[in-house]
């Protein structure tokens, strides 16, 4: 069997949802992590402090047949689709060792 990773780069306080409808729509789980991002977006308070936004990741392994759809539901959750909402992507997966693929995790 084949597999893929989904990717998505979200605004923080939205990974809990997305990941949630994934799984309601048929991924086996997910995984989320907190990062920040750099760059174009650092936005100025104050003269002299800098702020940079707050990002979480989505992390999701599916079959390659599942793929689109579920990446299409992770668009839709996160409102990727809105500028400056985030972004989404898929990997290729050439090993895959230690999933349980029969089991399904609550989000």
């Amino acid at each position: 069997m084949e597999y893929e990773a989904i990717v998505a780069i979200v605004e923080r306080g939205r990974a809990n949802g997305v990941a949630k409808k994934a799984c309601e729509s048929g991924a086996s789980g997910a995984t989320i992590a907190f990062g920040r991002g750099f760059g174009e977006h650092i936005l100025s308070v104050f003269s002299n402090l800098q702020v940079e936004p707050s990002k979480e990741f989505v992390l999701i392994i599916s079959e390659k047949s599942d793929t689109e759809r579920l990446l299409g539901i992770v668009v839709e959750a996160a409102r990727i689709h809105e500028a400056g909402k985030g972004i989404a992507f898929t990997l290729p997966i050439g090993n895959l060792v230690g999933m349980d693929r029969e089991k399904k995790y609550d989000v």
